[in-house]
């Protein structure tokens, strides 16, 4: 962030004061952008080859992808600039795109995690001496029917906000995991129907089932 700024604000100075000072043919503006960005690059690339925590992956392909080619042209002045230069991307894209699929595999992993823990605790919920809670008037388990569902949009609107085609990928794995976590749902609903017919909340269990089938279509 601190040498995002820098940049940013130094060259706004080199873009409105600086640059007339000099004739045209010293190109003074694209020195100093491309000496920022040589040193901006060289930075991100050490941090993509060391270890990093998913949050990190994120930050880093956020920079590469959202943060530095589109904030950086938000001001008038250094965004004609720039685009005289075209400084290209801060990471090679062999390195990036393999920061990618780290960022996909843990994020699709971290879903599918998710997913099989909100299923866990809802048979578990089934198992108790308890009436399930009631949304608008009618029983509906908001554990199961909600969650689930903002699970997969935020995942989804994290990866979109790095990039189209990351989001585009995220979302046709996770088209993958959702059928597989219905039929994991449906299998264990089937189960509960069949064994728990003397459950003192037999019923409403079974309604709010069916009313969370609404949510999923």
């Amino acid at each position: 962030l601190h040498m995002g700024k820098t940049m940013k604000e130094d060259l706004t100075v080199v873009a409105k004061y600086i640059n007339k000072l000099y004739p045209p043919e010293f190109n003074v503006f694209s020195i100093y952008a491309e000496l920022y960005h040589n040193y901006f690059a060289s930075q991100a690339k050490k941090n993509a080859e060391s270890h990093l925590e998913d949050k990190d992956i994120y930050l880093l392909l956020s920079w590469v992808h959202n943060f530095y080619p589109k904030e950086m042209r938000k001001d008038h002045t250094l965004a004609m600039e720039l685009d005289k230069v075209k400084l290209g991307s801060l990471l090679p894209s062999s390195l990036s795109k393999e920061l990618e699929n780290k960022y996909l595999d843990s994020e699709e992993v971290t879903v599918k995690n998710s997913l099989s823990r909100c299923l866990d605790k809802e048979i578990q919920r089934w198992k108790e001496d308890k009436e399930p809670e009631k949304l608008n008037g009618h029983f509906q388990s908001e554990l199961l029917g909600i969650f689930v569902i903002q699970s997969i949009y935020s995942s989804q609107k994290r990866a979109e906000d790095i990039s189209k085609a990351v989001g585009e990928e995220l979302s046709r794995r996770l088209l993958k995991e959702l059928p597989a976590f219905l039929r994991s749902y449906r299998d264990a609903f089937e189960d509960f129907k069949e064994k728990s017919k003397k459950h003192r909340y037999y019923k409403p269990i079974l309604i709010a089932n069916i009313n969370n089938c609404w949510n999923f279509r």
